[in-house]
């Protein structure tokens, strides 16, 4: 397996060098607004530690990002009063991912929706104004 690159866009984030709207943070994740989100609310949970994906993280690792997932989903169903939540996590390039540092997405969802289609910047305000949403829901 390919070494962990240290200078991936969530590791600079993680380090402050790239901005984030952060909705949540412990002392092992960090979760933040996706800026090309595929529905309202979407957003991205990682570890505060290195670790391209799921095939070479730690127990632990995965334990403290499955918590913060678990946490976050409830929330953003709450913010966007929503029926359900898909979870999607990729790994290595054949398997989807584009960014190697392991991250799970998280996109509340109602009956009948559709995913916006990938690669769309979103509406930066719209984006801030959603993830005040799920910080209320979280408190």
């Amino acid at each position: 397996m390919p070494a962990y690159d240290p200078e991936n866009i969530f590791a600079k984030i993680l380090r402050g060098e790239i901005p984030a709207t952060r909705v949540y943070e412990d002392d092992e994740t960090l979760a933040f607004m996706d800026i090309m989100p595929r529905a309202d609310g979407h957003l991205l949970v990682i570890p505060k530690t290195p670790c391209r994906n799921v095939l070479d993280a730690s127990p632990e690792q995965l334990a403290a990002v499955m918590n913060t997932v678990q946490k976050l989903s409830h929330a953003v169903m709450k913010a966007f009063g929503a029926e359900g939540v898909t979870i999607q996590q990729f790994n290595e390039a054949a398997g989807g991912q584009e960014v190697f540092h392991m991250h799970f997405h998280v996109l509340p969802r109602h009956e009948g929706d559709r995913l916006r289609p990938p690669g769309q910047m979103g509406d930066m305000q719209e984006i801030a104004a959603h993830a005040e949403k799920i910080r209320a829901a979280l408190a």
